[in-house]
């Protein structure tokens, strides 16, 4: 899904906003989202970084809302519910960058070779297992496909090669931005 500058910076601002109201205890922000597209369903995962470092990321891989209220009720679960890290609080507020992933519909792949890293996300599932990687996680830590496909195993609370007997796998691709990126913050 292509969006425009102002369409990014209105999901960017909507995530800072949604936050800062959670934080406050206030009403989460009711708005009209200036286009059509982004009432549109799709998958979307909302990351926070502070000082660089990952500070939470929870997202939805199937769209079930439409992509406004998916980026605003991921960015509470970011913030707030992501069990790695302790709930987000007022004095970091300031100090976090928010990054946006909308993604495309999932595709099942047999040949591990379709999986292109820095363009592929992978979904890995075995079992009761699941495990999902963002596309820009293998590019990050400069992985190769085997290496992506190893750490969405452990993602999955699996061995590293777990990918090579019995799991299905899924790629998508997404459109990422970030309040860096736009010059937001």
């Amino acid at each position: 899904m292509q969006l425009t500058n102002e369409e990014k910076k209105f999901l960017l601002k909507l995530a800072r906003d949604t936050i800062w109201a959670a934080l406050n205890h206030q009403p989460l922000p009711e708005v009209s989202p200036p286009s059509e597209i982004l009432k549109k369903r799709c998958g979307t995962f909302v990351t926070l970084h502070k000082h660089g470092q990952l500070r939470g990321c929870i997202g939805s891989l199937i769209g079930e809302r439409p992509l406004y209220l998916t980026v605003q009720q991921m960015s509470i679960e970011a913030a707030f519910r992501d069990p790695r890290f302790p709930p987000l609080t007022k004095e970091e507020y300031e100090e976090i960058d928010i990054e946006i992933s909308v993604l495309s519909p999932l595709q099942r792949i047999t040949d591990v070779e379709q999986i292109e890293v820095g363009k592929h996300g992978i979904f890995l599932i075995k079992g009761f297992y699941r495990g999902v990687l963002l596309p820009q996680v293998a590019t990050e830590y400069g992985w190769d496909r085997y290496q992506f496909l190893d750490h969405t195993c452990l993602k999955a609370g699996l061995p590293p090669g777990c990918w090579q007997s019995g799991a299905e796998i899924y790629i998508f691709s997404a459109n990422v931005f970030s309040e860096k990126d736009l010059g937001i913050r």
